[in-house]
């Protein structure tokens, strides 16, 4: 890769003698993928501190390092406290150039890995229940900040829809709401048969084992309801591999436009079968119609019409029209078939009527 490099995995610590460990194989499993040497450190409450891991790739010659939060999301630590700490390096090596890669985020590798964390305690469950009439709960940090607290939310939809739950709900471990404890009373409400729980977390610690715990503890209150605790996502493949790309993305400088979970270039959870289809304008069959000669050419330059939703068009009656199913539609085109067009709770309902005849 021309000049010297050498990669640095910049994480926050813990008191948890687990989860510093955790952290460490993280860190062995970057060092299998890369030719460069590749090193760690904390921020705080753990040895190696992110400037002592800067010294050994520096020792070995590194002369542009790469440095990577090892963090899901993007708070103050990975936006402030790591930048201050590689800046402050730098200034006392002005030999190093670090350049600051981007947080993990909502990633497809990361969806597909909590993907196969819970679906890795269904089949642990056994499959007693059908996953309608299982309700998900996920768990993740809580942040003062409800940008972030949406990023849970947004993992949450996607596993739902994802696997086909039959509910799912968000919950967090800490600083904003619904707590843990009150998130999975609510959930023993609503009629399911079994819960499962995933904490969306790199690694343990005392917030993991905190959720297991009030898990065991709300499960105790409702013996008529099976928790499951699906595992956090740790060193799973795809976690691997996305912070292998988080390295390559700053060498290449990588345009950042989330079409990572588009659904046409990469297998989203349960749209697999849609992976690779063509990308065309569901509204193809109105460009250009209704516009004035003087700006013809403007619709035909990018290939979509600016009314975006479905239900936009009118017709003559003045009614919107439906989709009887939810997917198809009156035009000559069709959709790609929704992988729960039947979900229980799901478009069939239009037609045969709410509530939906099940167990639950």
């Amino acid at each position: 890769m021309g000049e010297s490099l050498g990669i640095m995995l910049c994480g926050h610590g813990s008191r948890d003698e687990a989860a510093v460990r955790e952290f460490a194989v993280l860190s062995e499993r970057l060092r299998e993928r890369f030719a460069e040497p590749v090193d760690y450190g904390y921020l705080e409450f753990a040895r190696p501190i992110i400037r002592e891991g800067l010294d050994r790739l520096r020792a070995a010659g590194a002369k542009r390092i790469l440095a990577v939060p090892g963090m899901l999301f993007a708070a103050g630590h990975a936006k402030n406290d790591i930048p201050s700490v590689l800046n402050t390096y730098m200034a006392q090596h002005p030999e190093v150039r670090i350049d600051y890669g981007r947080e993990l985020g909502i990633d497809l590798k990361l969806l597909q890995a909590a993907g196969a964390r819970v679906r890795e305690a269904l089949a642990a469950a056994g499959d007693g229940v059908p996953v309608e009439e299982t309700l998900l709960v996920v768990v993740g940090r809580g942040a003062s900040d409800p940008d972030a607290n949406s990023n849970v939310a947004k993992v949450t939809r996607m596993l739902w829809e994802g696997i086909g739950f039959g509910w799912a709900e968000t919950a967090y471990s800490g600083v904003t709401f619904p707590l843990v404890e009150p998130a999975l009373e609510h959930a023993t409400r609503l009629g399911y048969r079994r819960v499962v729980v995933f904490p969306y977390f790199l690694f343990t610690g005392v917030l993991v084992r905190r959720i297991y715990d009030l898990t065991d503890k709300v499960a105790a209150r409702h013996p008529e309801i099976e928790f499951v605790k699906a595992p956090y996502l740790n060193d799973h493949p795809q976690v691997i591999e996305a912070f292998v790309e988080r390295v390559g993305e700053i060498l290449e400088g990588t345009n950042n436009m989330n079409c990572q979970l588009c659904k046409y270039r990469a297998q989203v959870l349960g749209f697999e079968a849609e992976v690779g289809l063509p990308q065309e304008s569901h509204h193809h069959h109105v460009e250009g119609i209704g516009v004035g000669s003087g700006e013809q050419g403007h619709d035909h330059g990018h290939g979509h019409h600016h009314h975006h939703g479905h239900d936009h068009h009118h017709h003559g009656d003045g009614h919107h029209h439906h989709h009887g199913h939810g997917h198809g539609h009156d035009h000559g085109h069709h959709h790609h078939p929704y992988p729960h067009a039947d979900h229980p709770l799901g478009p069939r309902t239009l037609k045969e009527g709410y509530p939906p005849k099940t167990g639950t």
